[in-house]
């Protein structure tokens, strides 16, 4: 039976897809700008080795903080009471204040304390790390936590932005954070050259290094987040401080907020414990004879995973973050059915991305990671191994992309009690084959072992999601989106053995071939090879009749010029 389908000339559905054109473009930017940071950080520090760990742990620990935050309570908690805030005579702006003046102080509160915490929190997340590797890494980390509160202070401003419908700050202003950052990095490769074995070691590290590259990093998210505040003034709300929070409504916010915090608290916990077992490579690859550039650690892993986020974080996030408004409203009104084709639609959408991102991922793996390996003489063993890290984690994304998607549908309808129970049966599970993977496993290895479980996780987790979903919604047509993805998933195989054929001939599976020899090299042979995926998976989905890649297309052809 076919779906009700917004008309293509549609006012909402013009406006979604404006919205979402200006956050990818946004998120595309911030995205390549990032990756030229990270690489120009594997050239400054090295991938697989101390320093670059030691670097990625102190410099993570604000990152995760930050997603507990915003992704737990800014992001999906206080959207929708932003928005029946919005509907008041005054625009939101009593209650706006109010929850800036209180964002403020609880952000203030948790930096100060997590920076004068700075030591013991490097000694529990950290294991077999030696004394110096610690100090180190607490100095880096007394620079980089104070970011909390600018995180923090990005997230709940931009989410009152989103809620009165100004979508590109919030995607555009990471850009600026990693303009300053790519800035920061060619300073310290100006002032203290590039990367060598040798000078990697932690006890030759000085003062003056740390504070050009971590005090620059802290730079760049201080002026993200303030960046912000210019379109927050001009939405007219005349906002102040208020320190006054009775009757403003927060009772329901706070039941809401109360099972989301607990749900990223479960799922960052969970993370701090990988990334806990991921340092212990770190150490391993100190005991090694040679440079042990082989020996993937933390940040080969959470290089992996940024990398294979990008098909997500670009396309899927910002439909996600678009629709969700459209989900709250529809939630509100009861209108169950318009919520299932929502959900129906915006899932086989997102696929169309996210399986193609997948493929081409997988297949590029080594050309990847030899971006952001750096350009010493041991960056082709490091790509090597990150290379085969991202392949593994790459291959559950499009799962992951399912689980965001109808964890959505929760949120929208204020309901953060169900995203808990499944975030706790995926992240118990996967915490319990955690342990075994760090007890089991040499730490040599451990870094594969981890992504395969992540790999995993994503793929139980989607699982998981559409149990609940067809629980709370009914059928929301699950089968068509099966059928669509087992057809996206054809078309993807037949682009990635094409993919891979090229790769054969720049030399991608040959130790010193054309695309390990240097960055321009595989960036070259990522261009080339992925061009060509992209062309034969668009004539292969045209081949299999996805009627999803018209919907998918339209927004973007209609904005070529010449086009009505």
């Amino acid at each position: 039976m076919s779906e009700t389908k917004i008309p293509a000339e549609n006012p909402v559905q013009h406006s979604t897809a404006k919205s979402s054109a200006i956050m990818a473009a946004g998120t595309m930017v911030s995205r390549v700008l990032g990756f030229v940071r990270t690489a120009l950080l594997a050239v400054a520090i090295g991938a697989n080795t101390t320093m670059g760990d030691i670097f990625e742990k102190a410099n993570t620990i604000p990152n995760i903080i930050y997603l507990l935050l915003a992704g737990g309570v800014f992001n999906v908690v206080l959207v929708p009471q932003i928005i029946k805030a919005s509907r008041k005579s005054d625009g939101g702006a009593d209650f706006v204040s109010r929850l800036l003046s209180l964002t403020l102080l609880v952000l203030a509160g948790i930096a100060l304390l997590a920076t004068l915490l700075a030591g013991p929190i490097i000694s529990v997340l950290t294991r077999d790390w030696t004394p110096v590797m610690l100090e180190l890494g607490t100095v880096f980390a007394i620079w980089c936590l104070p970011q909390i509160f600018f995180y923090g202070l990005y997230a709940v401003v931009g989410q009152v932005l989103n809620a009165h419908g100004r979508f590109g700050w919030y995607m555009w202003a990471p850009a600026l954070n990693n303009v300053v950052a790519i800035g920061t990095l060619g300073l310290y490769i100006a002032l203290y050259g590039r990367y060598l074995p040798g000078r990697g070691d932690p006890e030759l590290w000085t003062g003056a290094q740390t504070a050009v590259l971590a005090g620059g990093t802290t730079l760049g998210i201080v002026l993200q987040a303030l960046l912000l505040l210019w379109p927050l003034g001009r939405l007219g709300l005349g906002l102040k401080l208020k320190l006054g929070w009775r009757g403003m409504g927060f009772a329901a916010t706070g039941k809401v907020a109360l099972w989301s915090l607990a749900t990223m608290v479960i799922a960052n916990t969970a993370y701090l414990f990988y990334g806990s077992i991921a340092s212990s490579a770190t150490a391993a690859r100190a005991e090694l004879a040679g440079s042990g550039a082989s020996v993937p650690g933390e940040y080969a892993l959470n290089t992996a995973q940024l990398i294979a986020m990008l098909p997500h974080s670009v396309f899927v996030l910002s439909v996600a973050t678009v629709l969700f408004n459209r989900l709250s409203h529809q939630q509100s009104a009861g209108a169950v059915d318009d919520v299932r084709n929502t959900v129906s639609s915006g899932l086989r959408t997102i696929g169309i991305a996210s399986v193609f991102g997948s493929a081409a991922v997988v297949v590029l793996a080594g050309p990847l990671a030899r971006l952001f390996a750096g350009s010493g003489p041991t960056a082709a063993a490091s790509a090597a191994s990150m290379g085969q890290v991202l392949a593994i984690v790459a291959a559950g994304m499009p799962f992951m992309s399912i689980y965001f998607f109808l964890g959505r549908v929760f949120y929208a309808e204020e309901d953060a009690k169900t995203p808990l129970i499944m975030q706790a049966i995926c992240s118990g599970a996967s915490v319990v084959l955690a342990v075994l993977i760090a007890w089991l496993v040499d730490p040599t290895m451990v870094v594969y072992a981890l992504a395969l479980l992540f790999a995993v996780f994503h793929v139980v987790s989607a699982v998981l999601a559409h149990h609940f979903a067809r629980r709370r919604l009914g059928d929301y047509g699950a089968g068509r989106v099966v059928d669509t993805y087992i057809r996206l998933g054809y078309a993807a195989l037949g682009s990635g053995l094409v993919g891979a054929a090229v790769l054969w001939l720049f030399g991608g599976y040959a130790p010193g071939g054309f695309a390990w020899q240097s960055i321009v090299t595989a960036m070259v042979t990522i261009a080339v090879v992925g061009l060509v995926m992209a062309v034969v998976y668009l004539l292969l989905l045209r081949a299999l009749r996805v009627q999803e890649l018209q919907d998918f297309l339209t927004p973007i052809m209609n904005r070529l010029p010449g086009r009505a």
